[in-house]
């Protein structure tokens, strides 16, 4: 082996290499965040309606997006494994076969969404006084996914190759872009118009399009680790097959999620206006612990996907432990920190309230006895999919919201008349099924037997 130098991610300490991948990407996903929280500060200023105009919205975007963005999964653990065992030609073919594919999925998607914004919103219950707005800022949306999903790939294709820097740059720059824009297309200055609501969209789709732009330029120049060119994209049906058995799974969980959202808000939302918010309250507490947690995920895929590729089964299982013990622990300590200061925190969003802050503190408290496990479910998709096996990260979630978690919330909350503290008990009863199951499918070393039947993969040749 002649690689000493040449990968520092099949080579060396694995706490080096797991914290060199996960921390940059923790990064752009809370950079990443912040695009729905600049648009709902400035749109805040032209009042209430705007921001609900857009809030509509973001359920079917995230829906629309996780169905394409979970094929851009495939490209990472396609590249990850032709990284490890050192086949740059594939690296770059696969790659190459990753962009043109999104691509297209991008452009269906759409104008569908295009054209089906109108039906969307009326079916979603948009009412008279922000339909308009919620319409036209979902056209407009659409328009951005060809760019959003080309990043996505770019990414995604980046961290495959352990390349995580150089995406993080990207976002933090479009953040600031976007910063910049929003108030600009809003509000309009100058020669520019102003276009309410839907210059917030129109801000999101310029820095989309600039980041897109810079990615494409990345890839085709092959300066970074990856060179993708025109000649190879056209449809390979063997490369087009391996795409989908890796990247439907990541697509259909991802969806199922959105789908999750808006289910178990009708349930939230049958308790009230002050269990709203204690739930809303609660569920942004809940993504400080998802983005990290999802961002360790992702660079145990790259990790495990890495050491596979190179053959060394052994070091991709010693990495899931690793990362399995950083996930659980880590994320305990965290729980614990969020567990003592529930309460400040939901004080901090609404202060006057005292039931909403008893209620939302309580559902914290409640959540954060389980982030550990939260964190190793998340670590184990993440080895299941670096192993190429998306199918039981697939399984595995809707397991723990669509068996688990919602017949569980309705359970608890109505036949037994827990009240809304049914609701906030589901999600640690689902963390615990979920990290319990997942880890003893770890164990039983099922998804090596799979990577070892699975070895041609590595040799594939254009």
């Amino acid at each position: 082996m002649t690689s000493k130098k040449k990968n520092k991610f099949t080579e060396g300490r694995i706490i080096s290499s797991l914290l060199s991948l996960a921390l940059p990407i923790i990064f752009a996903n809370i950079l990443q965040s912040a695009y729905q929280l600049i648009d709902t500060f400035w749109l805040g200023r032209l009042g209430a309606d705007a921001v609900a105009a857009v809030s509509l919205s973001f359920p079917l975007l995230f829906l629309v997006l996780s169905l394409g963005a979970g094929l851009t999964l495939a490209g990472t653990v396609m590249v990850a494994r032709y990284k490890g065992a050192e086949n740059q030609p594939m690296v770059d073919f696969s790659s190459s076969q990753s962009v043109f594919l999104i691509l297209l999925t991008s452009v269906i998607l759409a104008i569908i969404s295009y054209f089906s914004a109108g039906p969307l919103m009326n079916i979603i219950g948009a009412g008279p006084d922000i339909i308009d707005d919620s319409v036209l800022y979902f056209k407009v949306s659409s328009l951005g996914f060809v760019f959003l999903f080309l990043f996505f790939i770019f990414q995604s294709l980046m961290r495959g190759i352990g390349n995580v820097m150089l995406p993080a740059y990207i976002v933090l720059f479009t953040v600031i872009l976007n910063a910049v824009l929003d108030p600009l297309f809003i509000y309009g200055y100058g020669p520019v118009q102003g276009y309410g609501v839907a210059g917030a969209a129109v801000a999101s789709v310029v820095t989309q399009a600039v980041a897109a732009a810079i990615g494409l330029i990345i890839l085709f120049r092959g300066r970074h680790g990856i060179k993708i060119s025109l000649a190879s994209m056209y449809f390979n049906m063997m490369n087009l097959k391996r795409t989908f058995k890796l990247g439907l799974p990541a697509s259909i969980e991802q969806s199922t999620r959105a789908l999750g959202m808006t289910f178990m808000m009708v349930i939230v939302t049958s308790f009230g206006s002050d269990i709203v918010a204690a739930y809303g309250i609660g569920a942004r507490m809940l993504s400080f612990i998802v983005i990290p947690a999802l961002g360790l995920g992702i660079a145990t895929t790259s990790l495990v996907g890495q050491n596979i590729g190179a053959l060394k089964i052994k070091r991709a299982e010693k990495a899931a432990n690793l990362s399995a013990k950083v996930a659980f622990f880590g994320f305990t300590g965290l729980g614990l920190i969020m567990f003592l200061v529930a309460e400040p925190l939901t004080a901090f969003f609404i202060p006057e309230d005292t039931q909403v802050i008893h209620d939302g503190a309580l559902f914290i408290k409640i959540m954060s006895l389980s982030f550990g496990l939260l964190g190793l479910q998340q670590v184990m998709n993440g080895t299941f999919n670096g192993a190429g096996f998306t199918k039981a990260s697939m399984f595995i979630s809707i397991m723990t919201l669509w068996i688990v978690r919602f017949p569980l919330a309705y359970l608890l909350s109505y036949t037994f008349e827990m009240g809304p503290e049914g609701i906030w008990w589901s999600f640690p009863i689902s963390n615990l099924v979920a990290g319990i199951v997942a880890f003893s499918y770890f164990k039983t070393g099922y998804w090596k037997k799979r990577v070892i039947r699975d070895r041609s993969f590595l040799t594939a040749q254009e």
